[in-house]
């Protein structure tokens, strides 16, 4: 299958450039496999939509302030992106231009932060493993150095910086937002939880892998990033009970979808674990444990509308897509959402 396979038109003005107010007011396209259908509801109607029983999966990883600007000693500027944390001082990170980011050289962000290339940590996307050097505790200084990493397509400036965060978010170490979560409210998860709907959090730090473009002409040749993740005895106990049951386990994103796929067996049925996974996703691959999603409109050509389209076939999805382009829908991180159940 080639990754041209995967394209669609979309007008560049569909593209969201700030988030929906309030979170849950975004739009929800609703694709019903059962019933081949296709319909227009506000994200606030999941309530309506999910039944009880159902297990909604979260993943609370939580963005860093992951964008950072160091300098040479002759004054030269280089944007800094951290993507993996390998220990104390260590970390994967993107820079650019690379040529100002050769191994052995040191740059500084502040006179709290500076860092060291070691050399490179993944040859094909360029990235570098560094080592920071600082004084006092590495989160709070990034905290204060840090930028948000909004994705190049987002050109307007975000004014909350807590909107590029779920309302659930926890555990630090995600260079990108689960973005499906965003549209989520407190008030949102205390209507499922009185209707029945049970949720529970999985951890994938998103890093390059979900976001890294499809750069291979036949989609088998393309290599995921690695990126971490968690599930916990009690989630796994809450998953694989609802599995025992018949009860329906929804994915809240694509990064839970991978959590979850990646650490179950044939049956569906998951156990807790924590590790690496580079799982990639695409047609016609049958998911094992998870019954349905919640997610973003993705880009064209990327590993993410590939993975949405083992949902049903990628002529299928596609075609919903081009729906939502004529009813316009807003796509991508600060879009609308779409429900396959």
């Amino acid at each position: 299958m080639k990754t041209t396979d995967f394209n669609y038109d979309l007008p560049p003005e569909l593209i969201a450039q700030t988030p929906a107010y309030p979170r849950d007011s975004s739009r929800l396209l609703y694709f019903n496999r059962a019933l081949d259908e296709v319909s227009h509801k506000h994200f606030y109607d999941v309530v309506d939509i999910l039944t009880e029983g159902d297990v909604l999966v979260r993943n609370n990883t939580r963005v860093l302030p992951a964008r950072m600007f160091a300098y040479t000693k002759n004054g030269g500027r280089v944007e800094v992106l951290l993507l993996k944390r390998y220990n104390l001082t260590d970390w994967e990170v993107l820079v650019k231009p690379g040529k100002k980011a050769k191994p052995g050289v040191t740059l500084t962000i502040n006179e709290e932060l500076s860092l060291t290339v070691v050399g490179y940590a993944d040859e094909e996307s360029g990235s570098r493993k560094v080592s920071f050097n600082f004084d006092g505790v590495f989160e709070d200084i990034i905290s204060r150095v840090g930028e948000m990493p909004l994705p190049p397509y987002i050109t307007e400036k975000l004014k909350d910086q807590e909107r590029y965060q779920t309302v659930y978010s926890k555990v630090d170490g995600s260079a990108a937002a689960p973005t499906a979560g965003l549209h989520f409210t407190e008030e949102l998860f205390d209507k499922l939880s009185k209707k029945g709907v049970i949720v529970c959090d999985v951890l994938l730090h998103v890093g390059l892998g979900t976001f890294r473009p499809v750069k291979a002409e036949d989609i088998t040749d393309h290599h995921m990033h690695s990126e971490y993740y968690e599930i916990s005895e009690e989630t796994a106990n809450i998953i694989n009970k609802a599995k025992s049951e018949g009860r329906r386990v929804i994915a809240v994103g694509t990064t839970s979808i991978r959590t979850l796929e990646s650490v179950s067996d044939d049956s569906g049925f998951v156990k807790a674990q924590k590790g690496n996974t580079e799982i990639f996703l695409y047609p016609p691959y049958k998911f094992k444990c998870v019954d349905g999603c919640i997610t973003n409109f993705h880009l064209p050509m990327s590993t993410l509308i590939m993975l949405i389209s083992c949902f049903s076939s990628r002529e299928k999805i596609l075609s919903v897509y081009e729906i939502a382009v004529k009813e316009r829908y807003r796509f991508f991180s600060f879009g609308d959402a779409m429900l396959i159940l």
